[in-house]
C-alpha cells in the first residue's frame, strides 16, 4: 500500500517560497482551486483514530480519498487510498448522498488555492504545494509517495529539502484539524 510522506509548514510569503523552490530547479505544475468535504464515520471516531475520508472537487475532477493514521511523530506519513470518480457536480452530489445514506456525515469543507511545483531533490521529484487555505492562511507542503520499504529514505529526503529551504516549524495537524480548532468552529463540529 502506498504511503503519503508529507511535511507542512506555515509560511508568510508564498512568492518568496516559490522563488526559493525555483532556485533549486523546481518547475510549476499549475494552479487550481480545491474543495475538500470531510466526513465522520458512523461507528468510528476519525478524530480519535486519526483517519480521514474526503470527497475532493478540483474543477470538474472528483476524487474520494481515505487517509490512515499518521505512523510517526515527525512527519505526516500515512497510508492513502485515492480513487477517481466520475467528473462533474452531479457525480459529487451522488457520492455525497451515498455516503450519507451509509451513515457518514459531512464535518467541514476545506477550500484552498493550490500551486503545485515539482522539485528535483536527491534523485527524486518532491511535490511542493503552495497553499492559500480559506480561514487558515498560507502553507507549503512537501510530499513524496513511497512504499513501506522506502519510507525512511523518503522522510530523510523531505526533511533535507525542508532544512535547505529554512522551514523549521512543521505543522502535523491537517487543514481540517486546524479549521475545526478555530474558536468559531469548535461548537457543533461533531469531531
Amino acid at each position: 500500500m502506498p504511503y503519503e510522506v508529507e511535511l507542512k509548514f506555515p509560511v508568510s510569503d508564498l512568492e518568496a517560497m516559490a522563488r526559493a523552490l525555483a532556485a533549486l530547479g523546481a518547475t510549476t505544475a499549475g494552479c487550481r482551486e480545491e474543495a475538500d468535504l470531510y466526513f465522520t464515520h458512523p461507528a468510528r471516531d476519525f478524530a480519535r483514530t486519526d483517519e480521514a475520508l474526503r470527497l475532493r472537487r478540483r474543477g470538474e475532477v472528483n476524487l474520494i480519498t481515505y487517509k490512515g493514521p499518521k505512523i510517526d511523530s515527525a512527519t505526516k506519513t500515512r497510508s492513502e487510498i485515492e480513487l477517481p470518480l466520475e467528473p462533474g457536480q452531479a457525480s459529487l452530489g451522488s457520492w455525497r448522498a451515498l455516503l450519507e445514506a451509509l451513515g457518514f456525515q459531512g464535518v467541514a469543507e476545506v477550500r484552498k488555492s493550490r500551486r503545485k511545483m515539482h522539485v528535483p531533490w536527491q534523485g527524486r521529484s518532491v511535490e511542493a504545494s503552495l497553499d492559500t487555505v480559506e480561514h487558515l492562511g498560507t502553507f507549503v507542503e512537501l510530499e513524496l509517495i513511497a512504499e513501506a520499504d522506502g519510507l525512511e529514505p523518503a522522510k530523510a529526503c523531505i526533511l533535507s529539502l525542508a532544512q535547505t529551504l529554512g522551514l523549521t516549524a512543521s505543522e502535523r495537524r491537517s487543514y481540517l484539524e486546524l479549521l475545526l480548532g478555530r474558536p468559531d468552529q469548535r461548537s457543533g463540529s461533531g469531531s
